[in-house]
């Protein structure tokens, strides 16, 4: 009688697919959430220009971005450095991968001489061209 039960029932190959999707959704959200709060870096205000943008190479590697804000920090990554740690990084990421941009942004209320210091420092380090951000000016102005 077994063999005959046996034969009758039919495996089943089906997906509960329903958690899943549910997983999915809950990971939607947070990274909804999450992704403006982590290109937000740090707050400065950039003076407005009317500047060609610069075309960067596709294939290069990312820029790496010195901000400085308006009391003259220093930042690389939202992390306030010192001119020797920044020496020191912009250096060493220089020799791995010369072809990097270097790009300055500095806040429109920073000092003359505090985004001049955050350039020389680069230069210090080997790095032959450095570009400054700014913003496109608005069509308000």
């Amino acid at each position: 009688m077994s063999k005959y039960r046996d034969r009758k029932r039919k495996p089943i190959a089906e997906i509960n697919v329903v958690p899943y999707i549910d997983v999915m959704l809950v990971l939607l959200i947070i990274f909804m959430v999450t992704a403006p709060l982590l290109t937000e870096g740090v707050k400065v205000d950039l003076p407005q220009t009317s500047s060609n943008p610069v075309d960067f190479n596709p294939e290069s590697p990312e820029p790496f971005i010195l901000t400085v804000d308006a009391e003259g920090q220093m930042y690389i990554d939202e992390l306030a450095k010192t001119e020797q740690e920044v020496l020191t990084y912009s250096a060493a990421l220089y020799r791995q991968k010369p072809a990097t941009d270097f790009l300055v942004r500095g806040d429109k209320n920073a000092r003359y001489k505090d985004v001049l210091n955050a350039m020389v420092v680069l230069k210090n380090a080997g790095i032959e061209t450095v570009s400054l951000v700014t913003e496109p000016v608005s069509e308000s102005n």
